[in-house]
């Protein structure tokens, strides 16, 4: 499905409008309280708009958009700082399904992720956290049987839908397993954003169900997918603090002065705009590469994935020592700003892994 240039600035205005009422700094901080980490409600109220079933097709029960939708989206929810298994269930979990899943596994799995009644999760990285194929340490025998672990397992403390990916000996394989299976332990990680839930999977003798014969290619695809939504997040998480810092600049008095007015804050906010705005632009353009299915797609999905995570932290922590002494308490939303921008520093690699990704597409 295509739609026009007004019409994804509506869905993009109707999810900020959303989450303008309903995840509040205050929501944000009640609901990183609770055991799931997410408000259900809510999740139900995007789902209601289609931001579940962005990326599966109509006679699955979604919506059937694509990359550029699913940046703008992202945008909104890092503004918003929202916690949801968004990411994890309805960009990484969809999109892998639909480049490994044969039609049956389609027809069974995506209805419930693309309604949001069902949330997923994708295991497919050992304890480095480098997501690539050399990084998975589960294993599977011929009897499809699991053993091993996978680390940094986004929201899989709520999962319904699990997906593995695993070494086969010749390969690696696409597999599902029941959330409640013998062998399979959850182990809740210790995380430094409260938004971004992660857990560490056992598999000992877990019985699992290949999904197609895929491999590490259709892993990759919905990686780049996930990276390009995790961009978009960090592009509206950092422009959001960056509004903040400036609207503060011109109503804190110093001096006698709005501290806006000194030379060095001011050069300060002109060089953070700069780079906000070259995040967006590398954002725009990786998701309108995929879109297209451009040769080029690859080397603008790693810009993108290095360019706006850097961007992020640099945002985030200068927004800290631009607000003085009370940019430095708990209580300032600066600092749930920096913690969202370090988590995505690593989520999916590390921005090293996409400089060299980027060097590589350019023939370096």
């Amino acid at each position: 499905m295509t739609i026009t240039t007004d019409e994804r600035a509506e869905l993009q205005t109707a999810v900020r409008d959303l989450l303008h009422d309903r995840c509040t700094e205050a929501d944000v901080r009640r609901v990183i309280g609770t055991d799931e980490g997410f408000d259900r409600e809510l999740w139900g109220l995007l789902a209601g708009q289609g931001v579940t079933g962005v990326l599966v097709d109509s006679a699955s029960g979604g919506v059937g958009l694509g990359p550029l939708e699913v940046e703008a989206i992202a945008e909104e929810i890092g503004a918003a700082l929202l916690p949801s298994p968004r990411l994890s269930s309805s960009v990484l979990t969809v999109a892998l399904i639909q480049a490994a899943g044969s039609e049956d596994d389609k027809r069974r799995l995506l209805p419930g992720l693309a309604d949001g009644t069902k949330i997923g999760t994708v295991a497919s990285t050992g304890p480095r956290g480098t997501w690539t194929a050399n990084d998975v340490a589960v294993q599977v025998d011929t009897s499809g049987v699991l053993s091993g672990s996978a680390h940094y397992v986004t929201w899989g403390h709520v999962a319904d839908v699990v997906l593995v990916a695993a070494d086969t000996g010749d390969g690696i394989g696409v597999f599902e397993v029941a959330p409640d299976a013998a062998g399979l332990t959850h182990c809740a990680e210790t995380v430094f954003d409260p938004t971004v839930r992660l857990s560490t999977f056992t598999f000992d003798n877990t019985p699992a169900r290949r999904l197609g014969t895929a491999g590490w290619g259709a892993v990759q695809e919905a990686l780049d997918m996930a990276v390009l939504a995790l961009s978009g997040e960090q592009v509206g998480g950092s422009r959001r603090i960056f509004d903040i810092t400036v609207e503060y600049l011109k109503t804190r008095i110093q001096f006698g002065r709005v501290i806006g007015s000194f030379q060095a804050l001011k050069h300060m906010a002109a060089d953070l705009l700069l780079e906000n705005e070259s995040a967006m632009s590398a954002a725009h353009h990786a998701a309108a590469m995929m879109a297209a299915r451009s040769d080029k797609a690859e080397g603008a999905l790693a810009l993108a994935g290095f360019v706006c995570a850097e961007t992020y932290e640099s945002t985030a922590m200068q927004a800290i020592q631009m607000h003085g002494g009370i940019g430095f308490t708990w209580e300032h939303p600066a600092h749930l700003f920096v913690r969202r921008a370090r988590t995505g520093m690593q989520l999916f690699g590390p921005s090293a892994v996409y400089r060299e990704r980027y060097l590589v597409s350019k023939g370096a």
